[in-house]
């Protein structure tokens, strides 16, 4: 074999492997990911928040209702509207069923029982199988409640598809894809700008310049935040104008969520950065990080498929915040609440992000 191949192959392993943090990261990191992964993805829709309208004498819906939350598929939803409609706008709800005037009992015993269910479309994928588990849940409690051998449901399902009646996925798929373009072109690029600097032997020369830790950060990281703000005008308006992407609430609103969310990307690349010697690494590292954020968000997936004891990891996750804000304010038209509570959660990782990043960039430069 020819020895001077072998002697480039060994230089290039030696050489990867001898740091720790390069073994870590492409040993034990893509294990620990595969476990947590294996529990968490399911394409199965479970866990569906729904609420019910009805009296509280109406038996029938009320066993209908009871039957939905123990057949697991459903979570209560823990609402403060008392409207159907606003229940979903105000995401407290994924569906809600909503029983006849006087009730569907006595509806049932006229043989004119019909049934609304509202249901949220922005996420298409539990959209898509609500309306058969409660057609089915409602068969059933027919069968037991009334003991007959029905093979078709007599309740009239009158189904209200909300924020997404045509179920067309790219409105629910553009959204999440815009997020992900966000978070590419802020993260990995202030990730691997710091690390350039390091491997290039220019961050040598900053740290002997007159100039401190903070104006270092702050030149190095506000770049990427302003290249960020001026990307997402041009991404939105494809969404909108190619894919159709309704606009249904305030773009001020809108705006600062992007802006939030891009300082939380770019001090978080930022702070990858301090654990990074050079550009391979900090690829890598961005991969690694990036990967998980992406399942964990929603994107691929309903976060309410995870189990619970995997279910918070997506509230540390910036994508879900962000993603949750796109699709409430460009297809529910959501209000200033909502908006307000996720975006105080971007700017807290944001400025926690950045606290660490200034504690290890003071260590690197003494």
């Amino acid at each position: 074999m020819n020895q001077t191949l072998v002697g480039f192959i060994r230089k290039e392993l030696t050489q990867t492997l001898r740091d720790p943090r390069m073994r870590v990261v492409l040993f034990l990191v893509p294990m620990f990911q595969l476990i947590v992964f294996g529990f968490a993805v399911s394409n199965e829709v479970k866990n569906v928040r729904l609420a019910a309208v009805f009296d509280s004498k109406d038996t029938l819906m009320q066993h209908i209702y009871e039957r939905s939350l123990a057949s697991q598929m459903f979570l209560t939803a823990q609402t403060h509207e008392r409207d159907p409609f606003e229940m979903i706008q105000a995401d407290e709800a994924d569906a809600v069923i909503v029983a006849p005037p006087g009730g569907l009992t006595k509806a049932m015993g006229r043989q004119s029982a019909s049934l609304q269910l509202l249901i949220d479309a922005s996420n298409v994928l539990e959209a898509q199988a609500i309306e058969a588990y409660i057609k089915q849940i409602t068969l059933k409690t027919l069968q037991n409640d009334l003991q007959l051998n029905l093979n078709k449901i007599p309740i009239q399902i009158d189904s209200r598809i909300l924020f997404n009646p045509e179920m067309n996925t790219a409105i629910f798929m553009v959204p999440g894809t815009l997020c992900m373009l966000m978070l590419l072109t802020t993260m990995i690029m202030t990730n691997t700008a710091i690390v350039r600097e390091k491997e290039m032997g220019t961050f040598e020369m900053l740290i002997s310049a007159p100039v401190s830790a903070s104006e270092v950060i702050y030149g190095k990281t506000i770049p990427y935040v302003i290249l960020g703000m001026a990307n997402f005008p041009f991404i939105l308006s494809v969404a909108i104008f190619l894919f159709r992407v309704p606009m249904r609430g305030s773009f001020l609103l809108l705006f600062l969520s992007a802006f939030a969310f891009t300082c939380t990307a770019v001090a978080m690349g930022t702070l990858i950065s301090t654990f990074c010697k050079n550009q391979q690494q900090a690829s890598l590292a961005s991969f690694l990080v990036i990967f998980p954020m992406m399942m964990f968000s929603g994107l691929m997936f309903p976060v309410e498929n995870m189990p619970f004891y995997l279910r918070w990891l997506s509230q540390l996750d910036p994508l879900t915040h962000f993603m949750g804000l796109l699709r409430n304010i460009m297809l529910k038209g959501g209000g200033p609440s909502y908006a307000l509570i996720h975006i105080s959660v971007l700017a807290l990782m944001a400025i926690v992000s950045t606290i660490i990043s200034f504690k290890r960039f003071r260590t690197t430069l003494t």
